[in-house]
């Protein structure tokens, strides 16, 4: 069956309201492309946050979920208390329908995330935090959303890297000791089209 593409649209996205529109509109294929280049990230952050997160009970907010790619392969981990939110409602109804979730909510780029500091053990951003995704900025944003001792499991795509803003926003946490580097790995991405990403997993200090 002939699909709609979008994945040569997303890196030149340049709104929230532009991001929103085109994640609605690829709900229904985004899986499907995704996996036809060998969608890697969200098993190796699932994987490394792991090791790191030793009681799979505690909750985890997976930040820009989309169709729920992410909150499978966390479940498959065996973490069992998984939240997960995105801009855009079309790619909720798709992770709702996976019933990996503890609770789905609308979350918009320019608004406050509805939650305090210390609710999760762990926030993932799989893929999210990038070029024509979400800028450096939501590294800190997130970041202020975790409590002593959370961690933050995120990924810069290829195309991120070549972004100093991103690693920049890293190394701030990073030097002014308010967080502590626990993974920094280098791997696949999207193997098909030669893409690879760095998976980061920070903790709070």
């Amino acid at each position: 069956m002939v699909f709609k593409r979008f994945l040569d649209k997303v890196y030149g996205l340049k709104t929230p309201e532009e991001t929103r529109a085109l994640y609605d509109a690829w709900s229904e294929s985004y899986e499907q492309e995704v996996a036809e280049q060998g969608y890697a990230t969200p098993g190796r952050i699932a994987n490394a946050l792991g090791t790191k997160l030793p009681d799979k009970s505690l909750p985890i907010l997976d930040f820009g979920c989309g169709t729920g790619l992410s909150g499978v392969a966390l479940r498959a981990q065996g973490f069992t208390t998984v939240d997960g939110c995105d801009l855009s409602p079309e790619m909720l109804e798709k992770a709702r329908e996976k019933g990996v979730y503890r609770d789905l909510w609308i979350s918009y780029a320019d608004a406050e995330l509805p939650i305090q500091p210390g609710d999760y053990a762990a926030i993932a951003a799989i893929g999210v935090i990038s070029v024509g995704a979400a800028p450096a900025s939501a590294l800190h944003r997130l970041f202020a959303k975790l409590g002593p001792g959370g961690l933050i499991a995120f990924s810069f795509n290829d195309h991120t890297l070549e972004d100093k803003s991103y690693e920049g926003a890293v190394s701030e946490l990073l030097d002014t000791g308010s967080a502590r580097l626990l993974v920094r790995t280098y791997g696949d991405h999207l193997p098909g089209l030669n893409m690879k990403s760095m998976i980061y997993i920070l903790e709070k200090l």
